[in-house]
């Protein structure tokens, strides 16, 4: 007998993947594919949008195949800021240019001049000014740069919405890839902006499809309910939405360490814009208020710099152990505290940065100063979407949450919230699974597809 389930295309920077989910959502089928990017007309390298194409059909007619499995429903993830331009014929009329490129100085001044000061449109829009990490600035620059191509342009679909448009052949635009700073969505109207009807751009984007909904598609002879895509970071939220009602903070790590807080409706200010603060829509159409720091990245750097210099090998860091005595002692030493204060921004980088090595008795000291620096850092960009007062758990997931000594120095600081390291399979691709759930799955919600583990507040660690 055929085992029911559904597939989900997981499509990140470096790897594409494609994980078959079965009703228990365990991950029973997955198959990763890398390939080489290529380069747009300015040079600039890009994502290749045919192979990204053939990757699809290739793999998705390899599991139709398999005598093992059932496909109920296929779904999508994939990263934001990213868009695919069709024509009329729904074929693409340009590459799909990077999030990374650079956004020309005369157009954003052009853009700014005509509908309002930078900090107008970032607290209108509840996003940073990202340049082209705005999409909609993508869309802008279309228009401006190449109205050729923008004459012939039917819809501009976010790479979720295209990965779901090779299957389904339907166009549709979503409420989690529209509203993660894109500048597009107006979120205090809970519609897209002023300036996108001015340009008369909301005719070049699909039609907003709910992320619960699905559509029939056929392929190879057969149908299936397929889903319209989510953006990776909104789909990696949905596991904890779905198994937990008490107000919980997500700090989800990897290169970013990504604060998110779906329960609060608090507006952003300035100052929280400013320190790399904004505002998703979740897959449900509600606010999620986050913050981000680049901790991952500076971490794999700083832990690099300390193994050459004790000249050790990098993976000890992997498996060290928290020590609070070693803590303790360096909190005590003066010369060692973090300088940060509460009416200064907050800084990109951590205070490790400056730090001498040759000011540490080994390399299991200077990693723990590493990592308290990081945690200083952390919990000041965590503290700005925190509910202080409703927030009863903090969930941590990705790489940091398998760093013990993170962990309890996160636990440390946050001694009145309940910090737990949460491990599951595939956040994101499990979250596309989850949104559709009730299309393709007869069975309850799972209540188990995350595993936790407590860390309580050490009263004896001073950080």
């Amino acid at each position: 007998m055929k085992v029911p389930v559904i597939a989900i295309f997981d499509v990140g920077k470096t790897n594409k993947k494609l994980f078959l989910f079965d009703e228990h959502y365990q991950i029973v089928y997955e198959k990763s594919a890398r390939f080489l990017e290529t380069i747009d007309e300015d040079g600039e390298a890009c994502e290749n949008l045919d192979s990204l194409h053939l990757s699809v059909f290739e793999s998705l007619n390899e599991v139709l195949k398999n005598e093992k499995f059932r496909i109920r429903a296929i779904n999508f993830s994939a990263y934001g800021a990213s868009l695919v331009y069709l024509d009329g014929e729904d074929k693409p009329l340009a590459p799909l240019y990077s999030y990374l490129k650079p956004y020309p100085d005369n157009l954003e001044q052009q853009f700014y001049s005509a509908y309002g000061s930078q900090e107008k449109i970032m607290l209108e829009t509840a996003s940073p000014a990202l340049g082209s990490l705005n999409s909609g600035l993508q869309l802008y620059r279309l228009k401006y740069e190449r109205p050729d191509i923008f004459e012939k342009l039917k819809y501009a679909l976010h790479l979720p919405q295209y990965m779901s448009f090779l299957i389904s052949g339907n166009c549709y635009s979503d409420l989690t890839s529209i509203g993660c700073h894109t500048y597009l969505w107006d979120f205090k109207k809970h519609d897209y902006h002023s300036w996108v009807y001015n340009e008369n751009l909301q005719t070049k984007l699909a039609p907003i499809h709910s992320s619960e909904e699905v559509t029939l598609a056929s392929f190879m002879g057969k149908t299936y309910k397929t889903g319209a895509g989510l953006h990776d970071s909104s789909a990696a939220l949905i596991p904890y939405m779905v198994n937990f009602r008490e107000p919980f903070v997500l700090i989800s790590t990897g290169t970013w360490c990504i604060s998110l807080n779906p329960f609060t409706d608090t507006p952003l200010s300035a100052d929280e814009l400013n320190n790399n603060c904004l505002t998703h829509l979740s897959y449900r159409g509600k606010s999620v208020k986050a913050s981000r720091i680049f901790a991952g990245f500076e971490h794999d750097q700083q832990a690099k710099r300390i193994a050459e210099h004790f000249k050790v090998n990098s993976i000890v860091f992997r498996t060290m152990e928290f020590d609070s005595d070693i803590i303790n002692k360096l909190k005590a030493d003066v010369n060692k505290e973090y300088p940060f204060s509460n009416d200064q921004p907050l800084p990109k980088v951590s205070a490790f940065q400056l730090r001498d090595l040759s000011g540490f008795e080994n390399a299991a000291v200077a990693y723990h100063q590493l990592i308290a620096d990081l945690i200083h850092l952390q919990y000041a960009s965590t503290l700005q979407i925190v509910s202080t007062t409703i927030t009863k758990k903090i969930f941590v997931d990705g790489g940091f949450s398998k760093n013990g000594i993170y962990m309890n120095l996160l636990a440390a600081k946050f001694k009145d919230i309940e910090v737990y390291a949460a491990t599951m399979a595939q956040a994101s691709a499990l979250g596309a699974a989850l949104s559709i759930h009730k299309h393709w799955n007869i069975r309850p919600l799972a209540n188990d597809i995350i595993d936790l583990k407590y860390y309580s507040a050490n009263d004896t660690v001073r950080i």
